[in-house]
């Protein structure tokens, strides 16, 4: 088994086989909430694209054997589609599906998505099983999944960040006194 984690400590990769990548990630947001982020297209468009590519096809059927199919567009025009059937769907804790990526023929994964919360953070583990070393041969860097989990924590920060006030509009302080929100200049 190899291990490697990123510099903030915040994504692990590991290798527990030969066919398999399996990557940990903890997020400070609820465990619902990282669910629909990481299953619901309106979400999915927004973070699966790892290096900003355009996503043009986000189809997503939750349920035990719908489909999902997934494409990005790379800066140089390359189309990347990713597809694949849902195995087991349990809301908000799990997801097993097949996963196929059209540009490599014949390679076919199983790919996993477990959930647990603890005290307000909630820790992702990602799993892709191949069904053979050829499969798994392709894999050669796991930098795509390690960036759509970035943008996955990035996007949960935006919809995490507490709203100010609106410009005239009073909140009460810590103190209990109201304050009015102003533009700052």
């Amino acid at each position: 088994m190899t291990s490697s984690s990123d510099p903030q400590g915040s994504t692990v990769v590991e290798f527990p086989s030969d066919l398999e990548i399996l990557i940990t990630r903890e997020y400070a947001a609820p465990i619902d909430l990282v669910f629909d982020v990481s299953t619901k297209p309106e979400h999915v468009r927004k973070t699966f694209a790892p290096f900003g590519e355009d996503v043009t096809v986000c189809s997503i059927d939750l349920r035990v054997g719908g489909n999902y199919h997934y494409v990005m567009v790379t800066d140089d025009g390359i189309e990347c589609s990713f597809r694949g059937t849902f195995l087991e769907v349990e809301r908000p804790n799990r997801t097993v599906q097949t996963w196929v990526f059209d540009g490599w023929p014949g390679v076919e994964a199983v790919e996993s998505m477990d959930l647990h919360e603890a005290e307000g953070v909630t820790k992702l583990t990602w799993r892709l099983a191949f069904h053979d070393r050829a499969g798994r041969d392709h894999m050669t860097r796991t930098d795509g999944p390690e960036a759509n989990f970035d943008n996955l924590d990035r996007y949960l920060g935006t919809l995490l960040e507490p709203e100010g006030p609106a410009l005239g509009e009073s909140r009460p302080d810590s103190d209990g006194a109201s304050r009015t929100g102003r533009a700052s200049s």
